[in-house]
């Protein structure tokens, strides 16, 4: 099948975004897919003040960048999202690595490797 594929998630603050992008772009990940998403963790969501009045908002928008890798080394994907996100505070993220079993380009029927190249 060759080279073993990867999908690597990255959920995170919205403002990281072009941040996140540039950083994987600057190491070979030029493709992904980015989510508006809204999520909790440990932070439990935070306090805020909407027309004088205090309400706890459980759900905090965050960004989702997925991303299949086989020609970039799965660890240095990892290591270049981590170094581009992490400021120390609770909401910086998280990062999801999964295998991928495989992959079919839609327009040609490619598979794997072959489907993830530009063409």
């Amino acid at each position: 099948m060759g080279a073993e594929m990867y999908k690597v998630s990255v959920v995170t603050r919205r403002e990281k975004l072009l941040t996140l992008m540039a950083a994987l772009e600057a190491i070979g990940v030029a493709a992904m897919t980015v989510t508006q998403v809204d999520g909790c963790g440990t932070q439990l969501g935070q306090m805020e003040q909407y027309r004088g009045v205090k309400e706890e908002i459980h759900c905090l928008p965050k960004i989702m960048v997925e991303a299949v890798v086989s020609t970039v080394p799965v660890d240095d994907v990892v290591r270049t999202a981590r170094e581009a996100l992490c400021t120390g505070n609770i909401g910086d993220g998280k990062i999801f690595v999964s295998r991928v079993s495989r992959v079919v380009r839609v327009r040609t029927g490619e598979e794997n490797l072959a489907a993830l190249v530009n063409k």
